[in-house]
């Protein structure tokens, strides 16, 4: 049986800034406390530390790590909890020293003392975090997680992880790389959104599909339209200067509305030429990646430090391309986007811990030129050949986050790999596939076997490139 991850999988709506070191730390918090409950009374417990090594202790500090681990372990949900009451229950933390543990106990927690940032990465993965639970009866119990990426958090069953046994369902299609993907869609003689739709299929009903993937829209048209109305400084120390806000205004002038969907119609009815879809562009994933530095919620897709490419390009498809466009595309380009993030974890990374900025800007711009490519007609091997170009145009590319925030370069980039993913869609439906040299597979072989020799410093720790060139007095 093959592995098998969902679109909801890929796609999930949380808190920035970042799935590896924010949002998947928060959920190894929340599964140590199911471990905690199964086994013990938390009226036990007198003391909780989290240990954070290699890349979520190098940069920890920069992604909100230790942020994420309060919360997670004060029980709270990053899909469902009102942004606005982060800040007081990390500031209550600080000031009482103590710690409502799974919003059920108060105990003593020192964040200084108990959350530890150890350097030295453990063998398994670059992202390893233990939780220690200490009791009255002088006993502990420890556990240690690895957060891979995405969101996706895991133990380490070496075993288990070196047969691909780590996520088993019963898919009518199951696929575990793009050539499958094709395969199915010839003899199927369906389109990947409607081999994707199947599979979901088997896993929950068709209106729970169609509700949580317009869900996942509507998470992130409010996370753009909330950074395109949104000026200042971003938190963290670089003084970054938001610049959805002023680069908006410029573009949509006086147009009148009062919610996202008003916007979305106003943004159709602007001038659109070569420059201004550029900016539109630009402006879209700027918008979401800025709302991500800032800790607000956006879609992980595939991760939090890529979350403004596909939003991007969707909205481009809306308000550019098809202006009778709706539910039924947003749910086809999600479907394609999550199934080719899919075969990239399944066959490489989404960890830039583990792969660089590829792993994370490549992945998001090949699964956005390949539901694009969709969306716009083009055939099932068109659409597998977008998404190859894309990645081969990020092959390499490092994570070297200024300061370890998900800022410099992290933002921009996100305006890039949306662009890059619009070209490889339109070159993609330009081109015989039957003339197509590189295979996306080999392609996802390539970025795999990049992954394993880049040198670790450009692998999210914020001992190279930029973030060595350019520290914060120079901001």
């Amino acid at each position: 049986m093959e592995e098998c991850i969902s679109v909801f999988d890929m796609l999930k709506i949380g808190v920035g800034p970042s799935s590896s070191h924010t949002l998947g730390p928060w959920r190894a918090a929340e599964r140590f406390l199911i471990e905690l409950r199964n086994e013990y009374n938390l009226n036990a417990i007198t003391r909780v530390k989290v240990d954070l090594y290699g890349s979520l202790s190098l940069t920890g500090k920069g992604h909100a790590t230790d942020l994420a681990v309060m919360l997670g372990l004060s029980g709270q949900d990053p899909e469902y909890i009102p942004i606005k009451d982060i800040d007081g229950i990390i500031k209550s933390i600080e000031a009482k020293n103590e710690i409502n543990l799974g919003n059920e106990i108060n105990i003593p927690f020192y964040f200084l003392q108990d959350i530890v940032f150890n350097k030295n990465f453990l063998p398994f993965h670059a992202n390893g975090l233990t939780f220690t639970a200490y009791f009255n009866d002088e006993t502990e119990y420890a556990s240690t997680f690895y957060s891979i990426g995405g969101g996706f958090v895991v133990k380490e069953e070496r075993d288990n992880a070196k047969k691909k046994q780590a996520i088993k369902c019963a898919f009518p299609f199951p696929i575990q790389n793009a050539e499958e993907l094709l395969n199915y869609t010839i003899s199927e003689n369906k389109t990947i959104s409607e081999i994707v739709y199947e599979n979901e299929k088997s896993m929950r009903p068709e209106a729970e599909i169609h509700h949580e993937l317009m869900r996942i829209w509507n998470t992130m048209l409010e996370c753009m339209y909330i950074g395109c109305h949104s000026e200042g400084i971003l938190p963290g120390g670089l003084n970054v200067r938001r610049r959805a806000f002023d680069m908006h205004q410029n573009l949509i002038g006086l147009a009148n509305y009062t919610n996202p969907q008003e916007w979305l119609e106003e943004i159709r009815k602007t001038e659109v030429k070569f420059r201004q879809i550029l900016k539109w562009v630009s402006c879209f994933a700027l918008a979401v990646n800025e709302v991500n530095a800032a800790l607000g919620r956006v879609v992980t897709a595939p991760t939090n430090g890529s979350a403004g490419v596909i939003p991007a390009v969707l909205m481009y498809y809306l308000v550019i391309e098809n202006h009778q466009a709706g539910e039924k595309e947003i749910k086809q380009f999600l479907m394609v986007a999550g199934e080719i993030g899919s075969i990239f974890k399944k066959g490489a990374t989404i960890s830039a811990a583990m792969g660089g900025c590829q792993a994370e800007i490549g992945v998001s711009s090949a699964m956005a030129a390949a539901a694009l490519c969709e969306l716009m007609g083009g055939s099932s091997a068109q659409v597998l050949m977008a998404a190859e170009i894309a990645m081969e145009h990020h092959l390499g590319l490092t994570c070297d986050p200024v300061g370890g925030l998900v800022q410099i370069p992290c933002i921009e980039r996100n305006t890039m790999g949306a662009i890059k993913a619009i070209n490889a869609a339109e070159l993609a439906l330009e081109t015989d596939a039957k003339n197509a040299k590189v295979p996306l597979d080999k392609v996802i072989d390539t970025m795999w076997q990049t992954a394993k020799d880049m040198n670790s410093k450009y692998k999210e720790t914020s001992e190279g490139g930029l973030a060595i060139a350019v520290n914060m007095a120079d901001c």
